[in-house]
């Protein structure tokens, strides 16, 4: 009877904890989903996406998983103390085992679909604010006109990324700064979008007449295959333009 009396009680408290998760777990999302709506800025996005979604839906998923688990541990009555435990312990080993699956697909599959929004965000014309007319996103080397010698060295280095936009009717200009290396690459390996970064090393440095040379190793962070692959780095600049007025920096 003591037994029964415990197991009721249990199953009124894991109902009740249940809703709470799985409603802190909407809460979560649509947290998300207003400050991202709430966002106007194409770089602001990108950078709001890249810093919190993953991370979001984890915390979502979790709450999920142990909301879920708990429901369905209420599902089963009128058992004795032994099975009791034995149902709590089933619930936790499948809670697990779905933590487990959820985490890999955040980590191995979800970054391509984040990739593409990403790229997209990136690149998506910039309105001037004074003509109210779409930008020109600048390449590599007219850019260089714009950017400093420290952001040249950066870039150099690829441990950062500047995309230039111009109006070319007033000449205002909006620099915006991206990491070099933010992103894994898709390993040969095994296809997931796991190969990153892990060493930089200047081979030979660049000088006024020569180029120079940058070498980059990877390992992926799945299966653990390891490359590497030699960069250019541009010639030194003896001297530099003054950029065009009105230039903002994101």
């Amino acid at each position: 009877m003591t037994d029964l009396s415990f197991i009721e009680t249990w199953n009124e408290w894991a109902r009740n904890l249940s809703v709470v998760f799985l409603a802190a777990a909407v809460v979560v999302v649509l947290i998300y989903v207003v400050r991202l709506a709430l966002t106007k800025e194409f770089k602001d996005k990108y950078d709001f996406i890249n810093k919190s979604e993953i991370n979001n839906l984890w915390y979502a998923s979790l709450l999920v998983i142990i909301g879920a688990g708990l429901f369905a541990n209420t599902l089963i009555v009128g058992i004795g103390l032994t099975w009791f435990f034995v149902r709590l312990f089933v619930t936790i080993m499948l809670a697990l085992i779905i933590g487990v699956i959820v985490s890999n697909i955040l980590k191995f599959y979800y970054p391509f679909y984040v990739e593409k929004r990403l790229k997209k965000l990136r690149f998506a014309p910039r309105i001037s604010p004074k003509t109210g007319k779409p930008m020109k996103l600048l390449s590599e080397e007219e850019e260089d006109v714009y950017l400093d010698e420290g952001m040249q060295a950066e870039e150099n280095i690829f441990s950062i990324d500047y995309d230039v936009w111009v109006d070319e009717e007033t000449g205002y200009t909006k620099i915006e700064k991206y990491n070099g290396h933010l992103h894994a690459l898709q390993c040969s390996e095994c296809n997931y979008q796991t190969l990153k970064v892990v060493k930089e090393e200047i081979v030979e440095s660049p000088t006024t007449t020569t180029e120079g040379e940058l070498m980059k190793y990877f390992k992926c962070t799945y299966c653990g295959h390891k490359s590497r692959k030699s960069f250019k780095i541009a010639k030194l600049k003896e001297t530099t333009t003054d950029a065009a007025s009105s230039v903002t920096t994101a």
